[in-house]
């Protein structure tokens, strides 16, 4: 027989599951309604690491007092999640980037290549 959650951990439990699919809705709508690809990825890739840590915190609450012992895997896959979210997101992001100016639309010029005489001096020429 599985023990029954007292109401502050049904209530705490309930919040985070909550709040984590509430996070999870605002970046579908900003994935939805941005206009380009590059806003687009913005939202799901910030608020995604954060709907995660909601769920899987209450997850674990709930698990940990079911079991009696805590739920560690659950923080290996939140810690997961943490790293592999914006990683990906700058990977993809670059990708565009790199596509965006091959095609000659109007995006912002490399940073990280040679400069101009008035970029390195900062007069403009």
């Amino acid at each position: 027989m599985t023990p029954i959650l007292p109401l502050w951990l049904d209530v705490l439990v309930s919040v985070l599951i909550l709040a984590g699919a509430g996070i999870a809705l605002t970046a579908s709508i900003g994935l939805l309604t941005l206009p380009s690809f590059f806003k687009r990825v913005h939202p799901p890739a910030t608020t995604a690491t954060l709907g995660c840590w909601c769920i899987l915190l209450g997850a674990l609450a709930y698990f940990s007092w079911q079991d009696g012992t805590p739920m560690l895997r659950l923080l290996l896959i939140a810690l997961f999640m943490a790293t592999t979210v914006p990683i990906t997101s700058i990977f993809l992001l670059r990708a565009a980037l790199f596509l965006a100016r091959r095609a000659g639309e109007n995006v912002p010029a490399t940073l990280s290549g040679p400069q101009s005489d008035a970029a390195k001096t900062g007069k403009p020429g």
